[in-house]
């Protein structure tokens, strides 16, 4: 199976990839959220970036993911990231997860004449609007698993990731330092606050960012900050933008000039008369393309008038569609559901 580098595709993408190319930030991640007996085995000393992406392309624009190389129980081993940046859970994110991993497996023995495969633990972190209530466990995409009698559940591969709802975590929840930590915040208050309430969270980032030794460090990740949350997350009113840029000329002069720069940038590039409707047209064509590809997947090619159809709905009704796709059983369902 062919892996292959993908240009970033969406700011949402950009800023788990500037966050997490850090192995820096990666080892604050598994340092404090690794259950125990799976951190002792991992060698934090020993980690490595991988290049290439493992996602099919159609999904890219609600999945990322990053490989980490490493040793797990003294032997090579694999961290596998999966981030998931979309506004509801997907019911068949463990049937996609075990299709990465494959495929990271298929490279080990087909290209590297591995004769046994790696470990891979795999860790799921979504940030979505809605609680995530899927089962991490692969086996419960199957119905009626836990009837079935062991000789055949012998035959089902299973497994576990780790799950991360970002959504579900309190400040208390959030560890480590300061980028990890600001990542976390961000990413979890990107889909989930008003503009109003987002200000706290830009200045809480600000306050840790300047007491970092590396300044310059501090600087550019503040700016990359920035640049999501002005692009990604609740519109700010000039005012607020205003407030922003006062309070940080008394707690984070350089952060002040940053912002004032992105401002001035993304405004020249339509901020303030298109960028909230731009954003949202991208956000509907992303769930039409998604809607109509899952669909495809599960009953065949769709007809033009089911994707007309498609095309037409708002981007409510467009994520409830993607939130029932798997409990359709036939097109009569979605015929029904798009009131054909």
């Amino acid at each position: 199976m062919k892996v292959t580098e993908k240009k970033v595709q969406n700011p949402h993408d950009k800023f788990f990839k500037d966050t997490f190319s850090n192995p820096l930030v990666v080892r604050d991640f598994v340092e404090n959220y690794l259950p125990e007996p799976i951190l002792k085995l991992v060698d934090l000393n020993e980690l490595e970036i991988q290049n290439g992406s493992h996602v099919d392309e159609e999904l890219s624009e609600v999945f990322s993911d990053m490989l980490f190389r490493t040793k797990i129980n003294q032997r090579d081993g694999y961290l596998y990231f999966l981030f998931e940046h979309k506004s509801y859970p997907d019911r068949m994110v463990a049937l996609q997860l075990l299709t990465y991993m494959v495929r990271i497996w298929n490279q080990k023995v087909n290209k590297e004449n591995h004769t046994h495969i790696p470990v891979i633990v795999p860790m799921v972190i979504c940030h979505g609007e809605k609680k995530w209530k899927i089962s991490p466990m692969f086996s419960d995409l199957i119905l009626n698993f836990d009837s079935l009698p062991e000789e055949v559940k012998q035959m089902i591969p299973n497994y576990r990731y780790q799950l991360y709802d970002l959504s579900q975590f309190s400040d208390e929840d959030i560890k480590g330092k300061a980028e990890l930590m600001i990542a976390l915040s961000v990413a979890r208050d990107i889909f989930k606050k008003s503009g109003e309430e987002f200000l706290e969270t830009i200045f809480k980032a600000a306050r840790a960012l300047a007491e970092l030794e590396e300044k310059e460090t501090g600087l550019q990740y503040f700016e990359t900050c920035m640049r999501y949350i002005l692009t990604s997350g609740p519109r700010l009113s000039r005012e607020q933008l205003n407030t922003v840029i006062k309070q940080l000329e008394v707690t984070y002069k350089k952060g002040s000039e940053v912002t004032m720069t992105l401002a001035e940038v993304l405004r020249e590039e339509g901020f303030e008369e298109g960028i909230e409707k731009g954003i949202e047209k991208g956000k509907s064509e992303m769930a039409i393309g998604f809607a109509i590809n899952r669909l495809t997947k599960k009953f065949g090619i769709m007809s033009s008038e089911y994707r007309e159809k498609i095309n037409t709905l708002d981007l409510n009704s467009l994520e409830m569609l993607n939130y029932q796709i798997d409990d359709f059983t036939s097109l009569d369902d979605v015929r029904k559901y798009l009131a054909l």
